[in-house]
């Protein structure tokens, strides 16, 4: 807990642009809760060794030195006198979790270089300096990343994994007391040093605008723990990274100045349930500065109007750090919020315990269909650099899908990648598939993703430094054939019961601990699972995927011997992990998935149904919390929604993004049969991916599909959708949903209207 020397505040004083919620100090009972949550997080591992954190001390030291030898090397190979030379610096800093102070053990450390006006990045930091490093006997692994959006060189050091960004400044001399939190900093700087730049200025913020800094790294540190434990941690999947968690919970302090761990953590699920994104989270006023630089500003800038979940850094000029969240994702962690808040407040009650909040999501439970991404490339090499295109690529497709199905086929990105040992040089991704929620049966629509699929790995495949070896492959898996590798020790867990077809999906209970009848009879998983009576959901039916073939591409082939060919797949629908309330078990009879699916061969082993969700009956009280002052704390919350940007919460669904993506806009350059000369061919030559989005009303008036080997025969004519809604790359511009935000405070997820 914080001591002395580890607060920001001064009496009375507020840190924020609103005052605080509530000014109240700890009670013996949040001094109890805290000191458990710092022995669960300790006892899960998440502190490094004393030893660990000094071998990460020498490393920087020693990195230190390297970069002041080697300015001064640039600075004689460029001709400067012996004065100057002896004068060059290079100074090293530290941002992100590491300088955050929540760092565990083998966790990366973010560094910045920052160099004179000489030495530049692309010649003298990814030349002489990538030369340097590669020499030396304890780096490792050196990967050079100049062309990405903030430049990076990564390698290891003795073991420790680092990240190097570059900043060149104006100066010809670096200080060694340089403060880069100055604006002036920033003077003639060219854009990538600004985005460098921004994460130290960042963090350093961040830490001044906390009322105690010990207390917000306790809890930030559990909230980027129970991120990772509920597949929520990851921002290039579109969901949210370290600094954007730092934002969120650098908020709560703001608000709750006063208030150890455990309550922050509680008032964080409480805040952002009630939250009605997208009004923008901030920890300071927006400053327009004197350099002229841009900043978020949905008032006068079109593009920040998208942001879906605006969550803005402190630090001129002020910018949206979650820009990648996409309706999806949004959705994701929305329900996540819920879940966590509900139980808050049952720990309030001192009915259940920490281990409750950090279950692991049990994704690959969670949905019965699935999209998996297969990357393979020649060597070690070439799959590093691959992989790491391929993620950065995968949240357009998330986003493709949401907007050429109109947001009707909702994606769930798993955030990492998986590897198969019996396969080198491999690795894949998974994304889980369910249809929108909230559609009654008879609006079901009928989607054809083949064109979306075919836009994305053309996208892909205009990688620059694109070798032979390097391919992608794309293929759609049920839940029981999802492969063995992808969980824990390579063992398949067992399901609980397998649901028939047609039966109702079978109940598991959320937590392998002894069930604690002081709990709700839905944390005990007692209760069968439920729907909100407005999510009243149409099925996937007729949903039809093709093959894949050795080249890679998603092929039909006819009747091969992984083909599922005319049967059905139970009347089973997809569906909806992460529903808190009030959800009921619907009959699947009538409203199932018929689903004939030509893929290889796969694993006949079944997987049982999961209940991912927790459910609380609304009338548990908190003991701790009386209901006066929840409802100050809700006014409270819905006053902050008042600010200078509520008049732009109306946006488009989707982000404009797609358009901006210079792989999106140049796709038409890409012609006919290959990516940079692979075998991978295009859908106009080959079968790709059909996903179709049908009802029915009984079994016995499911449409029959037939298949003969070829494209215009995968889906009849009078199944597929007209042309317009395949939403190519070439076609007319896209119809716009639009969303109209409403208060979470009363539904768990987005409402949204056409």
């Amino acid at each position: 807990m914080a001591g002395p020397g580890f607060g920001n505040q001064s009496s009375g004083q507020r840190l924020g642009i609103t005052e605080p919620i509530s000014w109240s100090g700890p009670t013996e009972y949040d001094m109890i809760k805290t000191r458990e949550l710092e022995k669960f997080l300790a006892d899960v591992g998440l502190y490094e060794s004393q030893e660990e954190a000094i071998s990460r001390e020498e490393v920087l030291g020693r990195l230190d030195q390297i970069v002041k030898t080697w300015v001064k090397n640039v600075s004689r190979a460029k001709g400067l006198n012996e004065q100057l030379v002896q004068e060059a610096n290079a100074k090293i800093f530290t941002f992100g979790s590491y300088r955050l102070g929540v760092h565990g053990p083998g966790a990366d450390i973010d560094t910045l270089c920052v160099g004179p006006r000489h030495a530049t990045r692309d010649d003298d930091f990814f030349g002489e300096l990538q030369r340097m490093l590669s020499e030396m006997p304890e780096v490792s692994e050196l990967h050079p990343v100049p062309d990405a959006h903030v430049p990076v060189l990564k390698f290891k050091f003795s073991g420790i994994s680092i990240d190097l960004l570059y900043a060149k400044l104006s100066l010809w001399v670096i200080p060694e007391d340089l403060d880069i939190s100055q604006e002036s900093i920033l003077q003639n700087a060219d854009e990538q040093t600004v985005r460098s730049l921004n994460g130290c200025r960042v963090t350093d913020q961040i830490l001044r605008l906390v009322p105690n800094i010990q207390n917000f790294r306790t809890t930030l540190r559990c909230m980027r723990y129970w991120a990772k434990r509920r597949g929520v941690y990851s921002n290039v999947a579109g969901f949210l990274g370290g600094i954007n968690w730092a934002l969120l919970v650098a908020r709560i302090c703001q608000l709750y100045p006063n208030a150890l761990p455990n309550m922050l953590v509680s008032r964080f699920f409480r805040v952002y349930t009630q939250w009605r994104w997208p009004n923008p989270v901030m920890l300071c006023e927006i400053e327009d500065g004197s350099l002229g630089l841009p900043v978020w500003d949905p008032r006068r800038n079109p593009k920040d109007r998208f942001h879906l979940m605006p969550i803005i850094t402190p630090a001129y000029p002020c910018m949206n750090s979650s820009y990648n969240v996409s309706s999806s994702t949004l959705r994701i962690m929305t329900n996540e919020f819920q879940r966590g808040n509900e139980i808050c407040e049952v720990m309030d009650a001192n009915k259940c315990n920490w281990d409750k909040l950090f279950e692991l999501y049990p994704f690959f439970e969670a949905y019965k269909n699935y999209l998996q991404i297969d990357v393979t490339a020649a060597n070690a090499a070439d799959l590093m650099n691959w992989k790491g295109w391929v993620e950065s690529r995968l949240r357009q497709l998330t986003l493709k899908i949401e907007r050429h199905t109109l947001n009707m086929l909702q994606c769930h990105p798993h955030p990492g990648d998986f590897s198969d040992k019996s396969r080198p040089f491999y690795c894949c991704y998974f994304m889980g598939l369910q249809r929108k929620q909230g559609v009654a049966a008879n609006e079901g629509e009928q989607f054809d993703i083949r064109l979306t699929v075919e836009e994305f790995k053309h996208a892909v495949g205009m990688y620059n430094t694109w070798k032979p070896g390097m391919e992608i492959r794309v293929c759609h898996v049920k839940r029981r054939s999802i492969p063995a590798f992808v969980f824990p020790s390579g063992v398949r867990p067992r399901p609980t019961k397998v649901a028939g077809e047609g039966r109702r999906p079978s109940q598991t209970k959320v937590s392998s601990h002894t069930e604690d009848s002081s709990l709700p009879k839905a944390l005990n998983g007692g209760s069968k699972r439920k729907r909100d009576d407005t999510d009243t959901a149409t099925s996937l039916n007729a949903k039809r995927i093709a093959g894949v073939g050795e080249s890679g591409e998603l092929v039909h082939e006819g009747r091969p011997s992984g083909c599922i060919g005319t049967s059905y797949l139970g009347n089973a629908s997809l569906e909806t992990p992460g529903k808190i309330f009030n959800e009921k078990v619907e009959d699947n009879m009538g409203n199932g998935l018929e689903n004939p699916i030509c893929l290889p061969q796969a694993s006949s082993q079944n997987g049982g149904e999961s209940d991912a969700s927790l459910r609380l009956d609304p009338s548990t009280p908190a003991d701790s919390i009386s209901l006066s002052s929840k409802e100050a704390e809700k006014l409270a919350i819905e006053k902050m929604m008042s600010g200078p940007y509520v008049a732009h919460q109306t946006f488009p669904q989707e982000l404009d993004e797609l358009e901006d993506d210079p792989e999106y806009k140049n796709q038409g350059k890409i012609t006919g049969g290959s990516m940079k000369g692979s075998s991978m061919e295009s859908s106009a030559t080959k079968g790709s991916l059909i996903v179709s989005l049908t009802t029915s009303t009984a079994a016995g008036s499911r449409s029959s599909l037939q298949s003969s080997g070829k494209l215009e025969e995968l889906e009849p004519p009078e199944l597929l959708p007209p042309a317009s809604s395949l939403n190519s790359a070439t076609s007319a511009p896209k119809p716009v949903l639009r969303f109209n935000f409403t208060s979470l405070a009363k539904a768990t997820g987005e409402s949204t209207k056409t």
